[in-house]
């Protein structure tokens, strides 16, 4: 109860911003939703409220702004989405900013003590109560460890869990009533969506999660320290609250000044920054998924790049790493055809897809970009107008390539920064054909065979013993054949309701013949029809009527 009051005034405080930024009207894209405009409406605030300045898209990101760290992360992954919202509300939605105000130092000192059971003094030998960054999840500050090691130390905000998960809670329900209520809801499966983006969040919050990452992620770059370098986590220090790992010293991206002061060669930032992405989706499936200029620091010592905030990291199967791959290479060769048959195997479309008019639609997309030479083709614009095509083709939204579209814009636009003439296919192409090659060839078959056989090693001694008892049950015609479906009941229900629709079909045209033959004679019911009298008829039919429909009945619909 106490938790429905509050999910209930937090609904209340957002339909109050909403109201405020003109923004009510997105709540009545559902039917279902209509009625609650009226009741807006006789709100007095909205008629006393000064009118906000600027256009809708501008008015939605200070409203995202406004509701807090659930909704500007919200925006933030829309703002990627250019296959789903127009370009003027992606665009605004790019520039909503993470940063808020910090919280008391001594607020941080609390929290830190509390989860880590000591007081600072027993910690750390100095601890800055100046934050060093504040952002709405989190802030950090700087500090030093008794050994001497200069440390990081990021501390959740206070109270923030709590209010996240009644955003969620909200928006759960919001994408459960898209789907039930709106065909386009249940195509973009909003659903899935938001449990996706959810499950990002949390893991935002949950700062012991993002210390595993970091340490995943470091162990996946242990051999390339030329590439990416990632801090060290100082378990021992580490909480759901409270994160503490090596203080990292490096130049932030976005000062190109400071780095070409530093010597570093840009040409080579760029393609660094393209094989680091693809390492990460196509080696590991692991990728770091908040690539923005704040999170990445070059190295002035040897140009290599330092990532920090592993809070969001996005993974992918392996079907999905397939349809990305194929996808690439075959766009590169200008297959086509191959392009509409991996949609169709990966079954993000439906399996009775045209392929011949989709791979017409797909070359019609990706011609004109080809005519361009290929250091100015973006891949991420491709891949975004491939799923703008896809659209007419009912392809499902795909939540497990959120996270990935937005990393690829980030890191395209990071490489192109340093370099406008970067070609991005002459560095993604020989790392796909590679790992192809190596998924598909005698190696991929011996990884495969390690990575299974010590199941395999548990499940053969059973074997035998299992084809014995399955050959003796065929030989003796014991071998049960079970069939279970979760449709059998609503196959059931559909046969009913049509066998009725079926009777009253009937039944109404012998009802109309019948009166016809009346009308026909003039009533005049001693006249014969075949050799009976019509009153005889009116007898027969609706009795042959009702014995012919319990006998089909009895045929089709069978009882438990």
């Amino acid at each position: 109860m106490r938790q429905s009051f509050f999910r209930f005034v937090r609904t209340l405080h957002i339909t109050r911003v909403l109201v405020r930024y003109r923004l009510d009207e997105v709540l009545y894209f559902l039917p279902l939703l209509k009625p609650y405009q009226a009741v807006l409406r006789l709100n007095p605030m909205t008629w006393l409220a000064p009118r906000p300045q600027g256009s809708f898209a501008e008015r939605l990101r200070e409203a995202l702004e406004t509701l807090g760290p659930t909704f500007i992360k919200l925006g933030q992954m829309l703002s990627t989405r250019r296959d789903l919202l127009p370009d003027h509300i992606t665009h605004e939605l790019a520039k909503l900013q993470d940063s808020v105000p910090p919280f008391p130092s001594n607020v941080a000192r609390q929290i830190i003590e509390a989860a880590l059971g000591k007081t600072l003094d027993a910690i750390f030998s100095r601890f800055d109560d100046q934050p060093a960054a504040a952002a709405s999840i989190a802030q950090v500050h700087f500090g030093q460890l008794l050994d001497g090691r200069e440390v990081a130390i990021k501390v959740r905000r206070p109270g923030l869990q709590w209010i996240i998960e009644q955003d969620l809670a909200i928006l759960a329900l919001l994408a459960d009533l898209a789907e039930r209520y709106s065909q386009e809801g249940r195509r973009l499966r909003v659903r899935a969506v938001v449990a996706e983006y959810a499950k990002v969040i949390r893991g935002e919050l949950d700062l012991l999660r993002e210390a595993a990452n970091a340490s995943q992620l470091r162990r996946n770059f242990a051999a390339e320290p030329e590439l990416l370098y990632v801090p060290e986590i100082y378990w021992d220090y580490c909480t759901s609250p409270v994160l503490v790992m090596e203080r990292i010293y490096g130049i932030p991206i976005g000062q190109r000044a400071a780095l070409h002061d530093a010597g570093i060669d840009f040409d080579q930032l760029s393609r660094r920054a393209a094989e680091i992405f693809f390492r990460q989706v196509f080696r590991d499936a692991y990728f770091h998924a908040d690539m923005h200029p704040g999170n990445i620091f070059i190295d002035p010592k040897n140009g290599r790049f330092i990532a920090v905030d592993f809070g969001i990291m996005g993974s992918l199967d392996d079907a999905s790493q397939h349809y990305l791959a194929e996808n690439m290479v075959a766009f590169f060769r200008r297959d086509y055809r191959r392009v509409a048959e991996a949609h169709v195997e990966a079954g993000w479309v439906p399996a009775d897809t045209n392929v011949q008019d989709f791979e017409t639609a797909i070359r019609a997309i990706a011609e004109p970009v080809f005519e361009k030479p290929l250091n100015e083709i973006s891949v991420a614009s491709l891949l975004l107008r491939l799923f703008q095509t896809t659209r007419a083709f009912h392809m499902q939204t795909q939540p497990q390539l959120l996270l990935l579209q937005k990393t690829l814009v980030n890191v395209e636009g990071i490489a192109r920064d340093f370099n406008p003439a970067l070609n991005i296919w002459e560095v993604a192409t020989p790392l796909l054909t590679e790992w192809l090659s190596r998924q598909r060839g005698p190696q991929g078959w011996w990884s495969e065979l390690k990575r299974y056989f010590p199941q395999w090693g548990l499940v053969l001694p059973e074997m035998p013993v299992l084809l014995h008892n399955i050959l003796r049950q065929t030989q003796q015609g014991e071998l049960p054949l079970v069939i279970r479906s979760n449709d059998i009941q609503g196959i059931r229900q559909e046969l009913h309701n049509g066998l009725q629709k079926l009777t009253y079909s009937v039944g109404g045209t012998f009802i109309v013949v019948g009166l016809g033959i009346i009308a026909a004679l003039e009533h005049r019911l001693d006249s014969p029809v075949l050799h009976l009298p019509v009153w005889a008829w009116l007898i027969i039919l609706p009795t042959a009527l009702w014995v012919g429909t319990r006998w089909v009945r009895s045929i089709f619909v069978r009882r438990d």
